[in-house]
């Protein structure tokens, strides 16, 4: 099977336009990422993650969501590749990046996520293989706490624990949504940075967190995220204790240890 065959039509968005903008057209195609242009040049991606980076920067305080442009949360690391690469070779690849971008010449064909992989694929083992060391938070915590331990550890969801149980789970979307309702006061910068500072884990995680456990299936699992586009799942023991985090990438970490 090659990528052609996988590959699904990406979102684009002007490097020029504002993240404003940028952050409807995710919540609007429900995605995580988009394709930046410049000229109708292909010119990187912005994802969720780095809009959380920029509108959390003190440098940027006091300035609305609305005025900030797509050009300063674009990443140019992106990786290209022909149409008939195949798919186990893309595996490799997606180790390094979140999104492969399918070209001809100059012009973009589609893209490859994990996603359009999982779909593709089939899985064998359980959640426990191919699970992650979880970071957690409580839900006191504040949120620019998380959303720094979140960058440090380059990763876009973590589990809300309290007392040993999962209470709830939150992502770098809740942290960007957050941010930017905050952004859009229209605060001085010394408002906003005291407004965002004593913002709570648990004033945005979601609340009744989907999970599975060590030993359910990651076929299962995969259709879980797949049909309920979920990033990540926790993952626990049967003590109810949370034991890992599995994800989109997680898996495709596994899938590619273990062909």
């Amino acid at each position: 099977m090659q990528v052609k065959d996988i590959m699904s039509e990406p979102v684009k968005i002007d490097k020029s336009e504002r993240l404003g903008h940028a952050l409807d057209l995710m919540e609007k195609n429900d995605l995580r990422r988009l394709l930046v242009t410049n000229k109708d040049k292909l010119g990187g991606v912005i994802t969720t993650r780095q809009i959380a980076r920029v509108l959390g920067a003190r440098k940027s305080l006091g300035m609305p969501a609305s005025s900030l442009h797509v050009a300063s949360a674009t990443m140019d690391s992106l990786i290209k590749v022909l149409p008939d690469m195949q798919v186990d070779d893309a595996l490799a690849l997606m180790q390094k990046t979140g999104v492969l971008v399918v070209m001809d010449g100059d012009k973009v064909l589609g893209w490859v996520r994990p996603r359009e992989v999982l779909t593709a694929v089939k899985v064998s083992g359980t959640a426990g293989d191919a699970m992650r060391f979880p970071l957690t938070v409580n839900p006191n915590d504040r949120l620019v706490h998380a959303r720094r331990m979140m960058l440090d550890r380059d990763v876009g969801r973590v589990p809300v624990v309290e007392s040993g149980r999962l209470v709830g789970i939150i992502s770098e979307r809740d942290i960007a949504r957050s941010l930017r309702a905050f952004r859009d006061l229209n605060d001085t910068a010394s408002k906003q940075y005291a407004r965002i500072f004593n913002i709570l884990v648990s004033d945005v995680m979601t609340h009744d967190a989907q999970y599975v456990y060590v030993d359910t299936p990651l076929e299962e699992v995969k259709k879980i995220i797949l049909e309920e586009d979920r990033g990540g799942l926790p993952v626990l023991n049967h003590r109810e204790e949370v034991v890992g985090m599995i994800t989109r990438r997680s898996i495709l970490d596994y899938l590619a240890r273990t062909r």
